[in-house]
């Protein structure tokens, strides 16, 4: 590698300061990592990866801490289907369509301020979420139970009462996928989604909620790699100046930190190349670039540095947006450094607790609320004995990954020992549940049934052969409720299926 930059200069540590890189490894921070922080990297992010319990995670930012005590730790923290705090297990807390569906911003409040209590307890400062999209299309395969709902005004004001929750605890939030990924029917993970409808349709449903994120003093917004037409016919929001620059800071009046989206994502590396798309993000008006899901080496950083150093030099990239990058996200990290009340990171761990902190139950106690039991024609007393649990498994997308646990199989299991289960998908997935469960009552969970044809099939097989099978959707309930219980839990996370085996066993 032919390195354009000496460590130490002006021009390296405003190119260090915009990256937000990820690393591999639980136990011990890497020595480029600490290298390239007493150059100047001001962000790091955290992972599934990174993750085995709440001490470790709290133990791992200590040492990055150590290296600068004012350093931005960022995670990718939605609660709900989307976590990594607690990948192993399943998240401590309902997602945005259940806090949405119950509506209530008080609660949403307090379940956000009680989830930044243990982010900040694990030295955790920087959250990316929340998600501020309008589910507009019931068909999005990437955000679905990540959003608060279809309803732009009550995903204003729930982005709002997350955004002030969060940063009760001095961890700041932010706000996406901007300006929304919510009518989408591609995953940007993929190829670049287009959002082709006019300013007045954006301006009343996908940016309400960005407003009021702003509003409600959100610290960062992130953007998307979606292309809207209406405000930019060629570049998706990442990489677009009328968006970042001219709608979004000089529209919107807004001030704080702009963050992208992962930019190992292909809609931007697989069009314009990862090194071309950070440098046109930052020319266009990001200030932080997110690249840590995907590469995590030592490599990466580095490319990506002299990337920006050479457009410095050639003229492509104004050296003065360089540096107001960097002083926004110096600034941010000076905020939360501020705000983290100068307590120790990992303060108050409690052992064995997922997330750190003494759980104090609402999640859980949002879950139930947010719980919705439909009783078919013929009713059917609650489950009371070992039952057989079908799950109906659908691919994963990215952004929920596979590694976190999901569904009602472990907490029907703590009930009836004895208990069995199975995964199917594709076609004849509902014969070959059958033909597995036997004489056993069926318990069957699926993830938004409305998406896919198969997984429909599969009920309409089990209810027509066991009219007394339970139905479990853990996803958007969009389709007509089936089976003789059918249960909303709207969202996968582990006390979501908490809330389900209450209803199921009567408790």
């Amino acid at each position: 590698m032919t390195t354009l930059t000496h460590a130490g200069d002006t021009l390296t540590r405003n190119a260090l300061a915009v990256l937000q890189p990820g690393f591999d490894g639980t136990a011990a921070v890497p020595d480029w990592v600490r290298h390239r922080i007493g150059e100047g990297l001001a962000s790091v992010s955290l992972f599934g990866r990174n993750v085995q319990s709440a001490e470790q995670v709290a133990a791992l930012t200590a040492q990055l801490r150590a290296e600068r005590d004012d350093l931005l730790i960022a995670i990718d923290e939605e609660s709900g289907d989307v976590t990594r705090l607690e990948v192993r297990t399943g998240s401590s807390y309902p997602g945005n369509h259940a806090l949405g569906a119950v509506d209530d911003p008080a609660l949403t409040r307090a379940v956000a301020a009680d989830l930044g209590r243990r982010l900040a307890a694990c030295g955790i400062n920087f959250n990316w979420a929340p998600s501020a999209d309008v589910n507009a299309n019931p068909d999005n395969p990437v955000i679905g139970v990540r959003s608060f709902g279809s309803d732009p005004e009550l995903v204003a004001r729930h982005t709002a009462a997350y955004v002030e929750g969060m940063q009760s605890a001095g961890v700041a939030t932010s706000a996406k996928h901007f300006p929304g990924h919510g009518d989408t029917a591609i995953d940007s993970h993929h190829s670049v989604p287009v959002i082709d409808v006019d300013r007045d349709v954006l301006d009343s449903r996908d940016l309400a909620p960005f407003r009021a994120a702003i509003a409600a003093g959100t610290r960062a917004v992130m953007s998307a790699h979606v292309l809207a037409p209406a405000l930019d016919p060629d570049h998706p929001g990442t990489l677009s100046r009328r968006i970042l620059t001219g709608l979004l800071r000089e529209e919107f009046g807004y001030e704080g930190l702009i963050v992208t989206d992962g930019m190992d994502m292909q809609a931007i590396a697989g069009t314009y190349g990862f090194e071309r798309g950070c440098v046109l993000a930052i020319a266009a008006g990001a200030d932080a670039i997110c690249t840590g899901g995907g590469p995590s080496d030592e490599g990466t950083v580095l490319r990506l540095r002299d990337a920006f150093v050479a457009a410095v030099r050639s003229g492509e990239l104004p050296e003065e947006r360089l540096a107001e990058a960097a002083d926004r996200v110096r600034a941010l990290a000076g905020w939360a450094a501020a705000s983290a009340g100068g307590g120790a990171a990992g303060a108050g761990l409690a052992a064995g607790v997922p997330g750190g902190m003494p759980d104090t139950g609402i999640g859980l106690v949002a879950a139930r609320r947010a719980l919705t039991v439909t009783r078919g024609e013929t009713y059917a007393a609650p489950v009371a004995k070992a039952p057989y649990v079908a799950t109906f498994s659908p691919l994963p997308n990215i952004a929920v990954g596979d590694e976190t646990p999901w569904g009602v199989t472990a907490e029907l299991t703590a009930r009836f020992p004895g208990t069995e289960s199975g995964t199917f998908s594709g076609d004849g997935a509902g014969a070959e549940a059958l033909a597995a469960a036997g004489e056993r009552r069926i318990v069957a969970v699926v993830r938004d049934a409305h998406r896919h044809g198969w997984m429909a099939d599969a009920l309409t097989t089990l209810v027509t052969a066991h009219p007394d099978t339970v139905v479990v959707e853990m996803g958007v309930p969009q389709s007509a409720p089936v089976g003789a219980i059918h249960i909303a839990t709207r969202g996968a996370a582990r006390v979501c299926g908490e809330a389900a085996a209450e209803a199921i066993t009567g408790a």
